[in-house]
């Protein structure tokens, strides 16, 4: 068993790693991003001496494998994550923007099709239908236009994963701005956005596949 953690792990969602929620060990963990602490790229493949003595000397190479500066950031990484107890500002701060986010889902049912996420490590995804011709990318735009930046994801869900180091007031802050934009602006963008404008391509950044529906223009 092999966990990408690059993205959920190192106390994004609210344990050390995502896989700690459902008590299992893999067998080997990667890991990146957070590793580098935001200095320098990092990344490593963690696994027992049973797996790791698979590879014989030789038969593996890394142009950067080995980086004396790029271990010791990570080491100084993992000792923030763990005095500073990143994991469990992540699990707290977590629920607080989850319960801010239902309380978005209530107000906005007709948009808002579903809230979901463990730690700071959340989505809001949106009713394709009755948010259509705007995308998730519109709000996202419009999101950053009122000072916070997030990820669209399939035309439909907007990712929210902000720094484990923020505050409880910038949490507050960051949901009010997503509440803002589907109250002034998003009657203002449908209205603005013709419907029968084409729709961009969204592009798997893992197969490839064309996720984009045609059929969803006749909605």
């Amino acid at each position: 068993m092999i966990a990408d953690e690059i993205q959920s792990g190192l106390a994004r969602s609210g344990k050390m790693l995502a896989c700690d929620w459902e008590g299992v060990r893999p067998d080997v963990v990667i890991l990146g991003k957070a590793l580098g602490g935001g200095v320098i790229p990092v990344s490593a493949v963690l696994a027992d001496k049973d797996v790791m003595l698979c590879i014989r000397p030789g038969e593996h190479g890394s142009t950067f494998g080995g980086n004396p500066l790029a271990s010791a950031v990570a080491i100084a990484s993992l000792d923030v994550i763990q005095e500073e107890k990143l994991a469990e500002r992540s699990a707290h701060l977590g629920e607080e923007l989850l319960c801010q986010l239902v309380k978005i889902k209530e107000e906005f049912p007709k948009y808002v099709k579903e809230v979901r996420g463990r730690g700071l490590f959340t989505a809001v995804e949106f009713n394709s239908k009755s948010l259509f011709p705007v995308s998730a990318y519109d709000i996202c735009l419009k999101m950053k236009e009122r000072g916070v930046l997030a990820k669209p994801t399939h035309d439909t869900i907007v990712r929210l994963t902000p720094p484990l180091c923020m505050s409880r007031d910038e949490v507050k802050e960051g949901s009010k701005v997503l509440h803002d934009v589907l109250e002034l602006d998003l009657p203002n963008m449908q209205k603005a956005k013709p419907k029968d404008s084409p729709t961009t391509a969204t592009i798997c950044d893992r197969c490839g596949r064309n996720l984009y529906d045609p059929s969803d223009r006749a909605l």
